[in-house]
């Protein structure tokens, strides 16, 4: 007995539209499991932090992306009956880790380094996964870049000469000199993405070191 395949897509279009879906669901069910750790003292709240920031800005960069066929996030949850409460909250409502978030006045300048942390994580996760979804144009590229080169000049923990500053400011440097209508090649892409991602891992390690 012979089967037959069955497609669930048609064309391109509409099988990266279900791959989009299908990292929507796991970042939301994610971001439950995450709080609920967090709720029960299994992660410390520095984990926490970290993690949620990198769930947010993942779910910000695909949630833009989606915006046209999926308009609401809460009907798509209902639609899949995901019963995941806390992560809607947490994505769609609050749109910051519940660390920032209930962080007291009294520690109000932890808590703006600490917040500075979180943008240039969010910064770097949007960039890069911007370029993953093929964003190449220069006037997609040039403000996310900017707003990276801000988020880590704000931070005054790292060096002026940090490999990050350095790198994003050159790139800027040389997407001001092409026109806004103007796509960077595969090769300047990937090359651009394997500098956010040796930047950001510079970054990540740096935090230690600098007593955070």
């Amino acid at each position: 007995m012979s089967t037959m395949e069955v497609k669930l897509w048609n064309d391109k279009r509409e099988r990266e539209m279900f791959d989009n879906f299908a990292e929507l669901y796991a970042i939301i069910k994610a971001t439950e499991r995450l709080e609920k750790a967090y709720v029960r003292d299994i992660i410390s709240p520095q984990e926490y932090e970290l993690e949620c920031q990198k769930l947010i800005a993942h779910f910000k960069t695909l949630a833009s992306t989606l915006k046209d066929t999926v308009p609401s996030i809460e009907r798509f949850a209902d639609t899949y009956k995901m019963e995941c409460p806390a992560a809607l909250n947490r994505l769609v409502v609050s749109g910051v880790p519940a660390t920032v978030e209930h962080r007291s006045t009294a520690a109000a300048s932890a808590s703006t380094s600490a917040a500075a942390v979180a943008e240039c994580v969010q910064n770097f996760i949007t960039s890069m996964d911007s370029l993953k979804l093929n964003m190449v144009a220069v006037d997609q590229v040039h403000p996310l870049l900017s707003d990276l080169y801000a988020s880590l000049n704000k931070l005054t923990i790292l060096p002026p000469d940090f490999e990050g500053k350095t790198k994003m400011k050159e790139w800027i440097a040389r997407l001001s000199k092409m026109g806004a209508a103007d796509e960077l090649t595969e090769q300047q892409a990937r090359q651009l993405h394997f500098d956010l991602e040796s930047s950001y891992n510079s970054f990540m390690a740096a935090l230690p070191n600098a007593g955070t």
